[in-house]
């Protein structure tokens, strides 16, 4: 088996520009203390993440708003969103909404 350069080169670089983000600040952040506010703060960074890709998702087309071309999607988020907030279940939420907008497309 032969091995080509390049694409050895392609699959290591790659390896390593993954690896890097994920362990330097690992690294960094397991030697340094954090103040407690700065850990609060840093708490509600992934649901800030999270609710603004999802409303980008439901609310966005083409960088215009798209209420109505997104309607079934606007629909299954009530019921998925109120699993979430009082199951706090990952699972739950993700077979909620799957069930959900599966109905919806269905029977709409």
């Amino acid at each position: 088996m032969e091995v080509k350069w390049n694409v050895l080169l392609a699959i290591l670089g790659s390896s390593l520009v993954t690896f890097l983000p994920r362990v330097l600040p690992l690294l960094v952040f397991s030697r340094v203390n954090i103040p407690d506010w700065a850990m609060r703060w840093l708490n509600y960074v992934p649901v800030a993440v999270m609710s603004a890709l999802v409303a980008q998702e439901l609310f966005l087309s083409d960088d215009n708003l798209a209420l109505r071309s997104n309607y079934l999607e606007i629909i299954a988020s009530v019921p998925t969103i109120l699993v979430a907030l009082l199951t706090r279940s990952l699972l739950g939420t993700v077979i909620v909404g799957m069930i959900t907008i599966m109905l919806l497309r269905l029977y709409m």
